[in-house]
């Protein structure tokens, strides 16, 4: 289903991991997104406003803060077009409603979490306690002096390179199995300008589990935008080899 809103705060970290730990973990069709020896997982924490279906008028959206995790991966298509965009690993939001009507209408599979969300002094904070403990975040970004140095140890050159795993990306896709075909969700964004910010990451549990557990991610990058019209187009199917159907 389409959706409107309008981004209050997207902070994006971008961390580095060896492709050969993240290919696995994409489904037929897609391929990594590579820098070098690195691919990368965005973990991205959104407050939005006046959320609702592309057919409601905005006052009757409502106010959601969602996290995400995602890896950059690359759609291959039959007439030689590439899509650029993020294959979903996990959602997570602040309200239950979100996350009953997110999981009827979408394919991001949302949990609940308690989130929490504070700016003072020039700082954004966000506080992630996700039910499981599996997705626990605690950042704080400096969003208001000028734009910040790239991590230490990031595998990025400089800026430039690094705003092409920014997120989030043109487009997000996720598989489904009973039809071996992937779901291509469209998103379209106004005055996009993120800015690279400097980061306090004092709590991060997503890496500690599964197929990460033992991995040592690297932050490449952080990118902040604020106050920002947004929306996702009605999903597409295509079949594994990119073609229409």
């Amino acid at each position: 289903m389409p959706i409107r809103t309008r981004f209050g705060h997207s902070l994006v970290l971008t961390y580095a991991l060896p492709a050969d730990v993240l290919r696995p973990l994409l489904p037929p069709g897609l391929e990594l997104d590579i820098h070098g020896d690195h691919g990368f997982v965005a973990a991205a924490l959104v407050s939005t406003h006046k959320l609702r279906p592309a057919f409601l008028p905005a006052a009757l959206g409502a106010d959601f803060c969602l996290t995400g995790y995602r890896i950059f991966a690359r759609f291959p298509t039959p007439g030689g077009r590439t899509m650029r965009g993020l294959r979903i690993l996990r959602s997570d939001t602040d309200r239950r409603l979100m996350a009953l009507g997110g999981n009827l209408l979408t394919r991001y599979n949302y949990r609940f979490a308690r989130i929490r969300t504070d700016v003072s002094d020039g700082t954004l904070e966000f506080r992630v306690d996700s039910a499981d403990g599996r997705a626990d975040l605690h950042v704080s970004a400096a969003i208001g002096g000028g734009p910040a140095p790239l991590p230490d140890g990031s595998p990025f050159a400089d800026a430039r390179e690094a705003r092409r795993f920014a997120g989030p990306l043109p487009y997000t896709f996720e598989y489904e199995p009973q039809t071996r075909s992937l779901i291509v969700i469209k998103a379209f964004r106004a005055h996009w300008d993120p800015r690279p910010v400097s980061v306090d990451v004092r709590r991060l549990t997503f890496f500690d589990h599964g197929p990460f557990a033992g991995t040592r991610p690297v932050l490449a990058n952080a990118f902040h935008v604020a106050d920002v019209d947004y929306g996702w187009e009605r999903g597409v199917r295509r079949a594994e080899d990119g073609g229409e159907l």
